[in-house]
Formats: structure tokens, sequence, C-alpha cells
């Protein structure tokens, strides 16, 4: 493990948004770390070890994920992280509360978002194909991450992770900045008719056409779409009035050597999508 080259930014996907300094995020990719095939970096067609895989559940040695993380959080110059036991639905919790339960109960809090208005504390979300959301406040008071598989996002994951961010910032949702992290793209997410209904049935009168929009007929697996996950979260953005929106261009399954794909590989690792507030740096107009 020691050989292997230390995690660099160099491994990373960071957001091009326009924040204060303060407000802090990445996107691991499947680079830097310690892991073992299929867990591995892909490199000229071939998985070898170098994988950062940060899933206790994947299967990957729990010694390596551990060492995973280690170095991302080192990378990172945070000391703690809210890591959750995510379940593709719609609950959010503050990431110390997530923290403090873990600690008292040796497992990680079941949810799919975190919030903090408090430094020092990473929000996290893992991925493998569903869609990391990070959100904050311009100035750098508040900031949330949520994990949006279509079943998290058609139950409004984002929306309320926005309104939560919004609320500890002491600011109106529609001033947010929201970043879109990789994920399955829309040449990729083959869904049923059971997905599209979903959408168009939690859709406002003003969003049907958008929202069918998102859906395309598939061109060879007839009954079936393609959905675009990222268009979907911004149509729920905007239900708020969030238009700084960035991110949503990634792929997870067509950039094999970047990512891990669930979809793609089925045996796969789990890559993290972060947001911290950095307690060496005031808010804006303090």
């Amino acid at each position: 493990m020691t050989s292997l080259p230390e995690l660099s930014f160099a491994d990373v996907v960071q957001p091009a948004w326009n924040v204060a300094p303060r407000v802090r995020a990445l996107v691991t990719t499947r680079n830097g770390g310690v892991s073992k095939p299929p867990f591995g970096r892909w490199r000229d067609g071939a998985d070898e070890p170098g994988g950062l895989n940060l899933g206790m559940k994947s299967g990957d040695d729990p010694a390596a994920v551990a060492a995973n993380r280690e170095r991302l959080l080192t990378l990172a110059g945070v000391a703690d992280a809210a890591w959750l036991d995510q379940v593709h639905a719609a609950r959010i919790v503050r990431a110390e509360d997530a923290l403090r339960e873990a600690q008292a109960n040796g497992k990680p809090t079941q949810a799919d978002a975190s919030v903090t208005d408090r430094a020092g504390i990473a929000c996290v979300v893992m991925i493998a194909d569903c869609m990391p959301v990070l959100l904050c406040d311009e100035a750098g008071r508040a900031v949330g991450a949520a994990h949006a598989g279509w079943r998290g996002l058609a139950a409004g994951i984002v929306e309320q992770t926005a309104g939560r961010v919004a609320e500890l910032a002491g600011v109106e949702a529609h001033a947010l900045h929201a970043y879109l992290g990789p994920c399955i793209g829309p040449q990729s997410f083959e869904v049923g008719p059971d997905v599209r209904d979903a959408f168009l049935d939690g859709a406002n009168a003003s969003e049907r056409d958008a929202t069918a929009s998102a859906f395309v007929a598939h061109p060879r697996n007839d009954g079936k779409y393609l959905a675009d996950l990222p268009a979907l979260a911004r149509l729920r953005l905007q239900r708020l009035g969030v238009t700084r929106v960035v991110g949503g261009d990634l792929c997870t399954v067509s950039e094999r050597e970047r990512f891990y794909s669930y979809r793609r590989d089925r045996e796969t690792g789990r890559m993290a999508a972060l947001i911290w507030l950095d307690d060496q740096a005031q808010t804006l107009g303090d």
C-alpha cells in the first residue's frame, strides 16, 4: 500500500463556482488510493492497484477503504466527515448530529443528505452513478450535500436540502449556489416508464414539458427511456429560484479511467462528494 502514490488534488474534481473561499468542496475519482482490483484504478485497459474506493459495503478490504478515507480527509484537511448509510430516500440530517450518532452507535446514520453551519465538519455523500448535489450560500455560512439517485430526486431530496442550507445560512433559497457532480449521463441512464411517470406525476404544471423532455425514447430498447438526471435536478432547483447551478457534465459510465460506475461494472468501488467550511477563513463581509 505504501508504495502507491499519495492522493493529490489532480485526482479529484472541484466545482468551478464563484463562492467564498471559506466554502471547500471536491468529488473524488477512482484514482489516488490503495484498493486492488476490482476496486482499482483503470490504466491501459486494465484494472490495477491504486483505486480510491471509499465504500465500506462494496466488498473491498476494509483496511484498504479505511486507508483511502484517511487519505481523503488528509487531502481535504478536515478531521471529521459525516459518512452516511444512504437509503435512496429524502432524509436530511445535521452533519454534527450524524457524527455524534455514529460515535454513539458505532455505525453511520441512515440518511441521504447532510447540512451544517459549523466549520471543520465535512458533509459527505458516496456515489457510483447517482448524482451528488453540493449546496452553499455565496458568503459561506452553511453548506450541504445530497445523494440524488432518481428515487431521492423524485422524493424531493434536492429542494429539501437546499431549504435546510438556506435556513442555516439565513438567506432565501434562491440565493444559493449548487454544484451537480459526476453521475450517470443521459446517454447511459436507461430507465423504465415507471421512473418517467414518477417525475411527471410530481411535476408542477409549468414543469411538465421540460420534465418530459428529460426522457428520450430508447433507440434500441422499446418501452425504455434514456433519462437526463442533471436536467431533472435543475428543474427541482428552479422551483426554489436557484439559478446559479454549475456542473452536471461528467458521466461516470463513459469515463472509465476516472470514475467508478455500478451500472457499468456492478462489482466496483464508491466515490465521495464532500463540502465543508474552512475554519481558517471568514465569511464574506466579516
